[in-house]
């Protein structure tokens, strides 16, 4: 007789792989749920999926991407598996030193800048409280990080050496963070380069329906091919 089924769940830092393999491709309708089934084994069950993010607004450089976003959140929480949790963004102000130097510029001008910054909080501390709240409540046999987040690793090794349970690492930059991933990894954990093919695989279906209506591809996201 087979034994239980290995329970995986999944911790997506969304912006992580948007930065790290999704920006600028036509294959940012990205079907989570679906990436992740790829991974899963015979003697696995996908217990859940969860994408941490935060709501974007406009800026002058990136008119509509608070919409595009919207609209691929929509089609997210269409995926039975799949949960959402919210970080958000804090915009501030703070002068800079510019690299270059206008060659015409005022008299005393030493080329510092205002400018507003905008840096998103709270995904990396959501992902670690949950991850290490599953742990605690047995909720896993396998815990898969899609990150490549140095800041993760102290809850990476707590729930490697604590709770017992094998901690994946899918890496979605090309370079490896071996503050999650060191060279020599515990029983039941791995390390993997989140690889292209597996991200054109898992494609979401160009139109979806929720109660708001219908839910469309942003423009530049999908491959028509």
């Amino acid at each position: 007789m087979r034994g239980p089924k290995q329970r995986v769940i999944f911790y997506i830092d969304g912006f992580n792989l948007y930065y790290g393999s999704l920006r600028g491709q036509p294959y940012r309708w990205l079907d989570i749920e679906a990436l992740c089934g790829q991974y899963i084994k015979s003697d696995h069950e996908l217990v859940a999926v969860k994408y941490f993010t935060a709501k974007v607004e406009d800026r002058p450089d990136k008119p509509g991407q608070r919409e595009q976003q919207r609209e691929y959140l929509r089609a997210l929480r269409t995926l039975p598996k799949v949960e959402i949790i919210y970080g958000h963004f804090l915009t501030r102000t703070a002068t800079r030193l510019l690299e270059h130097l206008p060659k015409k510029r005022r008299k005393g001008d030493i080329g510092l800048r205002s400018v507003w910054i905008q840096e998103e909080k709270g995904s990396d501390v959501n992902l670690a409280s949950h991850l290490l709240a599953d742990g605690f409540r047995a909720r896993y046999d396998l815990a898969v990080v899609i990150s490549n987040d140095s800041d993760l690793k102290t809850p990476v090794e707590i729930v490697r050496k604590e709770f017992k349970a094998g901690v994946g690492i899918i890496n979605p930059h090309s370079v490896r963070s071996y503050a999650l991933s060191p060279h020599k990894l515990p029983r039941k954990s791995f390390y993997q380069r989140l690889q292209p093919r597996r991200i054109r695989k898992a494609q979401l279906p160009l139109e979806l329906h929720d109660q708001e209506g219908v839910i469309r591809c942003p423009e530049g996201w999908c491959s028509l091919k």
